[in-house]
């Protein structure tokens, strides 16, 4: 194989890195989008419920944010990790189409 890479292949290389960039970018819009309940259900704590039923209520939803928190921080993590994917998917799509491991 030839050691040079042509346009085409280069193009390739660089469209499947954007797309999974992409991709590492909805990730990072969901951990957003729970940012934004998490944020909510907040508010809901900090409301004065005095009945049983309220207080229960507020304790669901504790746990509900405690969930939704360890979620985000997952989202998180992945879209770093897709990120991080996305580098390799164009170095290794290079070294593959000039002819490389």
């Amino acid at each position: 194989m030839s050691d040079n890479v042509t346009a085409a292949e280069a193009a390739a290389c660089s469209s499947r890195s954007f797309d999974v960039q992409l991709l590492a970018g909805r990730v990072e819009a969901c951990a957003d989008q729970l940012d934004a309940v998490l944020a909510s259900l907040s508010q809901l704590q900090l409301m004065d419920w005095q009945s049983p039923a309220g207080i229960a209520y507020r304790t669901s939803i504790g746990l509900q944010a405690a969930a939704l928190a360890r979620a985000r921080d997952r989202l998180n993590s992945a879209a770093v990790a897709v990120r991080r994917h996305a580098q390799n998917v164009s170095v290794s799509s290079m070294r593959t189409a000039a002819g490389g491991y």
